[in-house]
């Protein structure tokens, strides 16, 4: 059986790429506890003793507005870390399958991102990520970096939750002027398994992960359609009303500049998912329907 690594396997991504391949292929778990990126040593030490065939890089720094004055940890996890993983994959001969970020751009185009846009990042957190992207390309090793955006789940700390606690005050105030696709857990989960498994059959073997390593490459997985985050929390609410006993708070949507945060976020952060479809067959869902999956299962 395939031996598949994840770190980060309690983080709202990990938890679901875990869950997902756990009944798919032997799973080694690791989560911070058991594995924390900030020490190389570590991160070597783990992936030698596991011989993983794939390794899922689900742990990452994501404290957007603290990495403004954490540049050294959010480097080390984010930007050193990924570059150790990839050369113990090389070394091992495993697929890394990495996740980055829509904060690699600075929301300045117009249209969708494509991944042969120039990235230019607007805050140390996207900094970093960029950083770990690079380190990966480096190696040598087979790699598919996923570039995501707005990402959320049934756990975890995300926008979903954010507004749901927070939606019994009697007013809440949204930016209305980011754009960008709410992407779940849960779909950047599934669509991590359609790219290590067979198309038809959902195996996955020693020729699916020969077939990944052939497309190696970086790549953006994003929900499709796209919103602003007023608009993303107007969906939230609404889903939530349908539920009963709940009375709607006022939504005002506000300008960026109206709601100042030490780091700088993208305008627009809509990716060009059309790389990944011709490599892969993978599409995901529109935003709409992944946010009715995860009120599906939430308690």
């Amino acid at each position: 059986m395939i031996r598949v690594l994840v770190t980060g396997s309690r983080g709202q991504v990990g938890a679901e790429v875990a869950r997902s391949l756990a009944a798919r292929a032997e799973l080694i778990a690791y989560e911070r506890a058991t594995l924390d990126l900030s020490h190389p040593d570590q991160i070597r030490a783990s992936i030698r003793a596991a011989r993983p065939d794939v390794i899922v890089n689900a742990a990452a720094y994501t404290a957007v507005d603290r990495a403004e004055s954490e540049r050294d940890l959010a480097q080390a996890v984010n930007g050193a870390a990924p570059g150790v993983i990839a050369a113990e994959a090389k070394r091992a001969g495993a697929l890394l399958v990495h996740y980055s970020t829509d904060y690699v751009f600075d929301g300045a185009n117009l249209r969708p991102y494509a991944e042969g846009d120039a990235p230019h990042p607007l805050n140390v957190y996207g900094e970093t990520k960029l950083a770990g992207e690079r380190a990966i390309e480096a190696s040598g090793a087979a790699y598919v970096i996923l570039r995501t955006s707005w990402v959320y789940g049934p756990s975890g700390r995300n926008f979903l939750l954010t507004i749901l606690a927070a939606a019994a005050k009697p007013e809440l105030r949204v930016v209305d002027d980011q754009r960008g696709a709410p992407t779940s857990s849960l779909a950047l989960a599934r669509a991590t398994v359609e790219i290590l498994s067979t198309r038809g059959t959902g195996a996955i073997d020693a020729g699916s992960l020969a077939a990944a390593k052939e497309r190696s490459g970086l790549y953006h997985a994003s929900a499709r359609g796209e919103t602003t985050w007023h608009g993303f929390a107007q969906a939230i609410l609404e889903r939530r009303a349908r539920r009963g006993d709940f009375r709607m708070p006022a939504l005002i949507a506000i300008p960026t500049r109206e709601y100042p945060t030490p780091a700088r976020r993208p305008a627009n952060s809509m990716l060009s998912n059309a790389k990944l479809e011709a490599a892969f067959g993978v599409r995901l869902a529109d935003w709409r329907e992944g946010l009715d999956e995860v009120f599906s299962v939430l308690p």
